[in-house]
């Protein structure tokens, strides 16, 4: 039999939505403040010669400057004040969380609940300025380095890139809380959504092209297609399945009254790692080819070429290195966001247990060995995911937009996304059931 909430959601239609005033709001907030996102990508930075800058990177689109540019929305291919985009954020949160699993003070915080977030979500953006600052001064130099990049050389377009660059990170940082708290959905996550969505159609536009000219036959451009679209669908069903426990609480007596025991479930995500993992691994495996690229090859050694030659798009040794860094972070970082023990001792102190285990240590060691069972699925299902258009892109040379890391994010931020609307509108309904039993009864009491 269907939940309530799963009759009020079919129940469902655009005059519910129409009276969501406070979902209006919150929509049209956000694609506000996309769009002011989406004009800051075109600003570009002052003192650089923008001409030359594009003709550079064109010879460096295919390493780390080319998956930086997706995240950032094209801001890096024009040197924006959006360049950075919001990956010092990203790396800053990761870093922190890596650090609350290590540090006992951070630890601490982390149970000290909403306080401690708080102190935590400083400690995050004491970070990105750290980690901003550190990746401005590095593109400035390097900008520096390039011939005819940089009008004026120099300290002062130096610090002028860095408070441009860091100031255009932090803005976006702002810009994320602001979509998070007053907006729908997660502001970060849609915010690299945003930058990724924008350039789909050029992606598009880019294949088809190929097939008009006749560098890609009908029958690859259909295959392409029906690729896209199966993994959509497994990506879609991966991300909403879940491994869930049976949870059995005991009777427990309020007074004079004897409360029968209650079930519930703890839902185990097959992808709890979520993207993570297929962003570090093409981060790493593109380090090579970025150096590469800067670094004069005529001068490098014979054993560096071959190296970064195997590690190309395509390549053997790129493809097993990628999914075994997919299938390493998926368990790494699954290990950092989901504890057994502090899941175990939770339930423990609510009196809460899994039928046929005793609390405590049996808990938290069977929970762990159903997340490992569990994320063995997710790092496989990340890998087939993550290296089927990295295969389908090295053979037919379709645009880097189309490749699994993107479709993840995609997909992944729409769930959520609708995922939040939904449960606007099922609160907008409850909240209109309520008014009418009162109204109902205030008419029956006279």
């Amino acid at each position: 039999m269907a939940s309530a909430a799963e009759q009020l959601a079919s129940n469902l239609n655009f005059s519910t939505f129409a009276k969501a005033e406070d979902l209006k709001k919150r929509l049209w907030f956000t694609l506000g403040a996309l769009l002011v996102y989406r004009l800051g990508t075109y600003i570009p930075l002052p003192g650089l010669n923008p001409e030359a800058f594009a003709q550079a990177f064109q010879g460096q689109s295919g390493g780390i400057l080319g998956l930086f540019n997706m995240f950032s929305g094209g801001a890096v291919e024009r040197m924006a004040i959006f360049a950075l985009g919001i990956m010092p954020y990203i790396s800053a949160s990761i870093i922190v969380q890596l650090m609350t699993s290590v540090v006992p003070s951070l630890e601490q915080l982390k149970k000290e609940g909403e306080q401690g977030r708080k102190v935590i979500n400083q400690y995050t953006r004491y970070g990105t300025v750290l980690l901003g600052t550190m990746q401005a001064y590095g593109i400035a130099v390097g900008l520096e380095s390039g011939s005819g990049l940089v009008v004026d050389p120099g300290w002062f377009f130096r610090i002028s890139t860095v408070i441009s660059l860091l100031g255009g990170t932090m803005f976006l940082m702002w810009l994320g809380e602001q979509i998070t708290s007053r907006g729908i959905g997660n502001g970060i996550s849609l915010i690299i959504f945003a930058g990724i969505v924008a350039h789909l159609p050029t992606a598009l536009a880019s294949t088809l092209e190929l097939g008009r000219t006749g560098a890609l036959s009908t029958p690859i451009i259909l295959a392409i297609i029906v690729m896209v679209i199966g993994v959509i669908a497994l990506i879609v069903f991966v991300e909403r399945a879940q491994r869930r426990l049976l949870i059995q609480y005991p009777k427990r007596q309020v007074g004079n009254k004897m409360f029968q025991g209650d079930t519930s479930h703890l839902p185990l995500k097959l992808n709890t790692a979520g993207v993570i993992p297929a962003i570090f691994a093409s981060s790493l495996l593109l380090l090579p080819a970025t150096i590469a690229g800067f670094a004069n090859t005529s001068n490098m050694p014979g054993w560096a070429t071959t190296i970064v030659a195997a590690l190309g798009h395509g390549q053997p040794l790129y493809m097993v290195l990628y999914g075994a860094m997919i299938a390493f972070f998926a368990f790494f970082y699954t290990a950092i966001v989901f504890n057994p023990k502090d899941t175990a001792d939770n339930l423990k102190k609510h009196g809460g247990f899994i039928l046929g285990i005793r609390p405590g240590e049996r808990t938290a060691e069977y929970i762990d060995y159903v997340l490992t069972r569990v994320t063995v699925v997710g790092a496989i299902y990340l890998m087939f995911v993550c290296i089927l258009p990295e295969v389908m892109i090295a053979q037919t040379g379709v645009p880097f937009y189309l490749g699994g890391t993107s479709l993840l994010i995609v997909v992944s931020v729409t769930l959520d996304t609708v995922a939040q609307i939904q449960g606007h509108l099922i609160a907008q309904q409850y909240e209109g059931l309520i008014k009418k039993s009162k109204l109902r009864g205030g008419k029956r009491g006279r």
